[in-house]
């Protein structure tokens, strides 16, 4: 997921970027490099002595087949284009450790240390150990004034080839040809691995005396010591004292001054073809080897004995006694000096397979690929190494104390990293950290992002003897996410207790399966809890949100702490950050800033890889912002915050609508001056002044304006402002208004600004009011205040007036035709000052029709409208009422039922006391009669059944016109009525029908023309067929009815 970058001479040139929206507008330092180089990898801010530079990381500086890596410094500024200077940190750093810096990546980590120095780390350093490579990792410590304290490489092992090897050769006249001799040399040399970190060769060549060829520490390569066996010459001589030669090789050759290593295996190749002329010095010769821990490797070369057909016996012995037990490892013969080339490769291979060499077990090589530097955290009392490579990529952790080094071992997260999962390779350390909870309670953080593919990021407790104490352990949600690539903690109140813990999930697929990204908010209350995602809010595309996370030491000034978020695949690989402000204990989740790179330069690839933010590099006591990008690092310089109180005044203080004060564009006008007076706090630190940009604009929201600003007769006016922290300027606009037909809306007087240097300087802050809105004035107080009195009567009499909701009984007022008409006098009186927008409403029962309004002063002018069927709204007098002004105005109804209810409300925009609201309505009311027609009817029907006569009589009431409500004693006097006539009416029927029945015979029916029609007759008799049928069975006379003289009657309502 880590990408590679290098840098070859970059230059320095700075942009000045503008932001729409954003409490600190920033300038840019940007640095440049070719794109083959990983140059922005890694950034960080640096301050030596006074002298400020941002370091920048190139882990691929170098030629293409051997990535070193460098720091680059680049000197902050005030020019525009400065040069960045190569450190050459691996060289100066790591000299006394390894020379071979070959692809060790160096800059690929930088990480500030304290005091004030930094660690740079190289973790793909490697140890080449024979022909392997083992990517350790190393780091380099460096002060203040950068110069390297210390290499740190606490997993690096030396290697099994870590050997210092004295060849012992017999020169002798015996040894012939010489060449194969020097054959010999050059192939089992070229085997050797020669370097300062592997293999040391010298060679002693004997035969009556001994000399050394060279010594240990005088070549570092294979390729010299191959070159300089070539040039070696046979020193002949008539004897073999090869006892003497090893016994001056064991307290010579590997001696220290000689180039002897401690702790280098010493291994010691005698090379002869003879029987010793002092072999009773052997014993002593070989037991000071064995006494200084040397191991011996014997070749006896025959071929001088066969040549002479002589037995070689004794010579073997001899030979095999010089070697180490047990014979059959360390004892070679070869039948001749040629033979010599054929035993190169066994005795290579049984060199460098040496038992003991290190001490190798079975764990010997779990941190051989740790890739220790591949991330860092400073701690008060050391720093934490991941160690992502180490124990097979399953990964882990290292403390690097003042007490001590602390290495877990791969048990000791057993719990949440299953050994059974082993080779899984979840990339434990991948990031490290810490936070501080509880009571001041240290938990280390280290993320594992591609544990069983989701990753996970665990807290723990490290005690000094490497026990593991796992307090909590986060799970990601998704495969392939990342999640645990990099984590952050934050302080956000600056209490000194983390408040959050942030975790980057930057490959998490969003919608269209795009690697969005998303940031994960944990709040601690005694274990962190989830408490939402951060996001990018931009359209769906790779951006790989949240690569980088850093914590900003309050960018706003507000007193909480920020957060810097990286996006570098945003904006098709151009990349952006945002910044998001802390809030309380939490962190705002919508961003308050988004920097694109593509706003600062064009060309700019990859922004937002790495951040860094914690010094101030311009000089101007505020926090700066490091971004690195593909072959880039940009320096975005904050600024301060200031916050502008306006406050404006106007004189006179209020605009008479009556009277006109001044003539404007030949028209009689109100004329004003308002004074804008600008008052500068800043929350950052340092005095500023800066040159205002105001637009001052009258009505903004209305279409034509009501006022223009006397300078240019216009709406708008601009002016040029110079504010200084802690001062207030003001200013005055004058401006006119014009006869309008709006008096009641306040004139909006809106001020807007901007400041006019945008590259440096201070921003506004957000938030604060820059529209100032007057209301329209009167009185000495500032304040219109009305009293409006409302007077109302009806001409009908039994009417009243009251002004309580309790009705009382009047005497009934009764309508007769032709009057239908109804008449109401008012008078509205202002008492106090003058009433702007006063409204008259009506409202009406539904048995009135409002008919005209008829005012009889001309003075004043009255506009009704409808607002349904019954209610009217009115403006009186628009739009002012003046003070002690009276009306008086008549309203006419139509009635279309029997029933009168009115009410008539007053009110205005003006603020009258409550005291006197109670005169502001009045509610009309009147009982009133109709004198409707009543029409009486009678039907007598007589029946004989079986000669048993029965009668029926109906009473049909009929009310000309609608229905109107009865009054309820009405209805209980008409029913005792009615029951008193149908008594009356039975009574007179029984005695009819009980003299018929006592006569035997009935009364004659009547003439046919008094018959009711049959269409009046009940369904069942109006049928032929079934009268046809009746009138066997039983004999009937038909209804008599007989209609009674009109009685006039009325009828009294209620309401």
């Amino acid at each position: 997921m880590r990408n590679h970058l290098h840098v070859w001479n970059p230059s320095v040139w700075i942009m000045i970027p503008t932001f729409n929206r954003v409490k600190r507008a920033c300038s840019t330092t940007t640095s440049l490099a070719p794109n083959d180089t990983l140059f922005g990898f890694s950034v960080l801010q640096h301050d030596s002595r006074g002298e400020k530079s941002l370091l920048v990381g190139a882990p691929w500086d170098g030629p293409a087949n051997n990535r070193k890596g460098d720091i680059y410094k680049c000197i902050v500024g005030k020019e525009r284009n400065s040069k960045c200077s190569k450190m050459n940190l691996g060289e100066a750093a790591f000299q006394n450790i390894s020379k071979n810096l070959r692809n060790s990546h160096l800059g690929m980590t930088l990480t500030p240390d304290s005091p004030d120095g930094f660690l740079a780390c190289a973790p793909l350093w490697s140890q080449e150990c024979g022909t392997s490579a083992f990517s350790n990792g190393i780091c380099a410590s460096v002060s203040d004034d950068l110069e390297p304290r210390e290499a740190i490489a606490p997993t690096s092992q030396r290697c099994s080839t870590y050997m210092d090897i004295v060849i012992v050769l017999d020169g002798s006249n015996s040894i012939y040809p010489w060449y194969e001799v020097q054959n010999f040399l050059s192939n089992i040399l070229s085997k050797f691995h020669i370097s300062t970190e592997q293999m040391q060769v010298g060679i002693l060549q004997y035969g009556e005396v001994a000399v050394h060829e060279w010594s240990l520490k005088n070549y570092q390569t294979t390729q010299e010591v191959v070159e300089a066996a070539k040039n070696i010459s046979r020193q002949e001589g008539r004897e073999t004292r090869t006892a003497y030669a090893i016994h001056k090789a064991c307290t010579e050759a590997f001696s220290p001054e000689r180039g002897a290593r401690e702790g280098a295996t010493k291994v010691m190749i005698v090379v002869t073809d003879g029987e010793s002329h002092d072999g009773e010095e052997l014993p002593d010769a070989l037991k000071e080897c064995e006494d200084r821990n040397i191991t011996r490797y014997a070749i006896a070369v025959l071929g001088h004995y066969i040549r002479r057909q002589q037995d070689p016996e004794t010579f073997i012995s001899e030979i095999k006694y010089i070697a180490s037990d047990p014979d059959d490892k360390y004892f070679f013969n070869v039948t001749d000096e040629a033979a010599l080339n054929d035993i190169v490769d066994a005795l290579g291979d049984r060199i460098f397979t040496l038992e003991g060499t290190l001490g190798y077990n079975e764990s010997s090589f779990h941190m051989e690929m740790s890739q220790i530097g591949f991330s860092t955290h400073t701690l008060d009392d050391g720093i934490l190494f991941g160690m992502v490579g180490a124990y097979d990529w399953d990964g882990g952790v290292l403390k690097e104390g003042i007490y001590g080094r602390v290495v877990p071992s791969r048990e000791a997260f057993e719990s949440e990293f299953p050994l059974e999962l082993k080779n899984h390779a979840a990339y434990l350390g991948y990031t490290v950290s810490s936070v501080i909870v509880g009571d001041w309670k240290r938990l280390y953080v280290a993320g594992a992002p591609r544990f069983k593919h989701k990753g996970k990021v665990i807290l723990f407790e490290l005690s000094d003897d490497g026990d593991v104490n796992i307090a909590q352990a986060l799970n990601g949600e998704q495969i392939g996410s990342y999640y645990g690539s990099e984590v952050c903690g934050m302080d956000v109140d600056q209490d000194g207790i983390t408040d959050l813990l942030l975790v980057a999930a930057p490959m998490y697929l969003g919608s269209g399966n795009k690697e969005a990204g998303r940031v994960y908010i944990y709040s601690f209350t005694g274990v962190f809890v989830p408490n939402g995602t951060l996001i990018s809010e931009e359209k769906a595309q790779d951006a790989r949100f949240g690569y980088a996370l850093a914590a900003a030491p309050d960018l706003n000034h507000d007193g909480f702490t920020d957060l810097v978020v990286g996006a570098p695949l945003e904006d098709e690989h151009k990349g952006a950050i945002y910044v998001y402000h802390g809030d309380g204990i939490y962190v705002n989740p919508h961003y308050k800033q988004r920097i694109p790179g593509s706003s600062l330069s064009p060309s700019l690839q990859y922004f937002g890889r790495s951040v860094s933010t914690r010094l101030d590099l311009d000089g101007d006591e505020l926090i700066d912002l490091a971004v690195g990008a593909h072959g880039s690092a940009v320096l975005l310089s904050s600024r301060s915050i200031v916050q502008i109180n306006v406050s404006l005044s106007f004189q006179p203080h209020s605009i008479n609508v009556i009277q006109k004060t001044c003539q404007r564009g030949g028209r009689e006008s109100a004329c004003l001056n308002a004074t804008a007076c600008f008052t500068t706090v800043s929350r950052s630190p340092g005095p500023h002044s800066n040159n205002l940009w105001v637009s001052a604009t009258l009505d903004d929201r209305k279409l034509s304006a009501r006022a223009l600003f006397d300078d240019s007769s216009h709406r708008q006016t601009q002016l040029a402002v110079r504010v200084h922290t802690g001062r207030t300027v003001c200013y005055k606009l004058p401006f006119h208004v014009y006869d309008t037909a709006d008096y009641i809306r306040p004139i909006s007087f809106s001020l807007r600004f901007k400041i006019n240097n945008t590259e440096s300087g201070p921003v506004l802050d957000e938030g604060w009011p820059t529209t100032v809105k007057k209301s329209v004035n009167c009185g000495e107080d500032d304040v219109c205040t009305t009293d409006l009195v409302l007077q109302a009567h009806m001409d009908i009499t039994g009417s009243s007036e009251r002004r309580l909701c309790f009705p009382h009984r009047q005497k009934p007022y009764v309508i007769r035709s032709p009057r239908r008409r109804l008449a109401v006098e008012v008078q509205l009186e202002n008492r106090l000052e003058n009433a702007y927008n006063t409204s008259l409403t009506l409202h009406y029962s539904r048995n009135l029709h409002f008919s005209s309004l008829s005012i009889r002063d001309v003075n004043f002018k009255f506009e009704c409208t409808a607002l349904d069927a019954n209610s009217h709204s009115c403006n009186v007098s628009y739009p002012v009422f003046r003070s002690q002004s009276k009306v008086n105005f008549m309203l006419e109804f139509e009635f279309s039922s029997p029933v009168l209810m009115q009410l008539c409300l007053f009110y205005s925009d003006s603020v009258e006391r409550e005291e006197t609201l109670r005169d502001n309505s009045v509610q009309l009311q009147s009982f009133v009669q109709y004198e409707p027609d009543l029409f009486v009817s009678r039907c007598v029907c007589r029946h004989h059944l079986h000669d048993v006569a029965s009668f029926s009589i109906t009473f049909c009431l009929f009310f000309p016109g609608r229905a109107i409500p009865i009054s309820l004693w009405i209805l209980i006097g008409s029913v005792i009525g009615g029951l008193l006539l149908l008594s009356l009416i039975i009574f007179i029927l029984w005695k009819v029908c009980w003299l018929s029945s006592f006569q035997k015979k009935c009364r004659p029916p009547p003439p046919a023309e008094t018959l009711i029609p049959s269409s009046f007759l009940p369904s069942w008799d109006s049928s032929p067929a079934n009268r046809e049928e009746r009138m066997k069975t039983r004999r009937t006379e038909p209804c008599i009815c007989t209609r009674e003289d009109k009685v006039s009657s009325s009828s009294q309502a209620h309401r």
